[in-house]
């Protein structure tokens, strides 16, 4: 359970006032652009970095006081940190050793990430991206813990692997475990995730179960004068946010999202005497569309508590 958490560097805050919570049985995404404050709270969650203020905690307690911590949750933060100069067999048995899980369990749990006798023998240095990531689930798995955090999991993954780690985790979650992982496959995160905590500078933009967050579209308009309308929404108390345009190549129109229904929105326009030129409920674009609205670059960003009833 994340409550209120921030974390600053110097002047730099990359994380602000940020509170969720991960169910057991569930899988939550979590998502936002980089730099957006995930891989932070993900280390402050993990006993890796302190916070400035607010709580992290881990089965009801801070990770720093979990008797044996990678028996209870197991994570995956940074695949490229794994030793170089030790074979994949090697890397397992030592966390194997300090997490005093029998050594017998080692080529168990090399077998079931996909690594064979081979690949095990080989030194990390000469794993490709998606070898290590491999070998991090393994240590991540291997205490046999109730929580996995993980940051990127599928990052360097075929898609046989992509398909292959989607199995893993929603049979982890099914069996009872609790999943939080931040990726950037937003597909993959749709197929698989029950909650969505979505970030963007450090604060989270919206949360909850992913159907009802896909289902809230909001209602999307445009005006002659698009900045005049916005001044005018915001002014109401409505959240707004521009909409992203449908492909990286294309120009901005204008459009705003704004989280009213569309008579209260026409009611604004008609007393700011704004001319609109569109005004309908936005489409049910999936969860692209959903995080391409919430981190679109914007001075006036809405916070999670505007966006989300």
């Amino acid at each position: 359970m994340i409550k209120h958490l921030t974390k600053r560097y110097g002047r730099h805050q990359a994380v602000d006032d940020v509170s969720f919570r991960c169910e057991a049985g569930t899988v939550t995404g979590f998502l936002g652009p980089n730099g957006a404050g995930k891989s932070t709270t993900l280390r402050v969650i993990c006993g890796l970095t302190r916070p400035t203020c607010g709580t992290a905690t881990v089965l009801g307690v801070p990770y720093r006081r979990l008797g044996n911590p990678g028996r209870r949750v197991g994570s995956m933060l940074d695949a490229s940190a794994l030793h170089s100069g030790r074979t994949g067999r090697e890397t397992l048995a030592l966390s194997a050793a300090l997490l005093g899980v029998p050594a017998d369990q080692v080529d168990t749990m090399l077998g079931r990430v996909g690594l064979d006798r081979q690949a095990a023998r080989r030194r990390v240095g000469r794993y490709s991206l998606g070898m290590r990531q491999r070998l991090s689930i393994a240590g991540a798995l291997l205490g046999d813990p109730t929580v996995l955090v993980l940051d990127e999991p599928a990052n360097g993954l075929d898609p046989e692997g992509i398909y292959w780690m989607r199995q893993l985790l929603r049979d982890f979650a099914d069996r009872g475990g609790t999943v939080l992982l931040s990726s950037h496959l937003l597909h993959e995160v749709e197929a698989i995730a029950d909650r969505l905590v979505v970030i963007n500078a450090g604060r989270i933009m919206a949360q909850g179960r992913r159907q009802e967050l896909l289902a809230a579209s909001g209602t999307l308009v445009r005006a002659v004068d698009p900045t005049g309308l916005r001044a005018s929404l915001t002014a109401a108390g409505l959240a707004v946010a521009p909409v992203a345009p449908a492909s990286p190549f294309a120009a901005g129109d204008g459009a705003l999202l704004v989280s009213a229904d569309p008579e209260t929105i026409g009611q604004i326009a008609v007393s700011a005497r704004m001319v609109l030129l569109e005004l309908r409920p936005a489409d049910h674009g999936g969860l692209e569309r959903l995080y391409l609205n919430l981190t679109a670059p914007s001075d006036q960003a809405p916070r999670e508590s505007e966006l989300v009833p």
